[in-house]
């Protein structure tokens, strides 16, 4: 899978994307979780600031 998602980021279109990952506390559990999630460049900070 990380070779396609490479393979897709080298593409002239797929240069003005970063791969944001956030760990995420679970209420219930206390176990952390990650979620992975491709944004745009410029709007990588305001992903980071709204995470919880």
């Amino acid at each position: 899978m990380a070779k396609k998602v490479v393979a897709t980021l080298k593409k002239e279109g797929g240069k003005g994307f970063a791969k944001v990952i956030k760990a995420v506390k679970s209420p219930k559990t206390g176990a952390y979780t990650f979620k992975e999630e491709m944004v745009p460049v410029d709007m990588v900070k305001d992903v980071l600031s709204n995470a919880k």
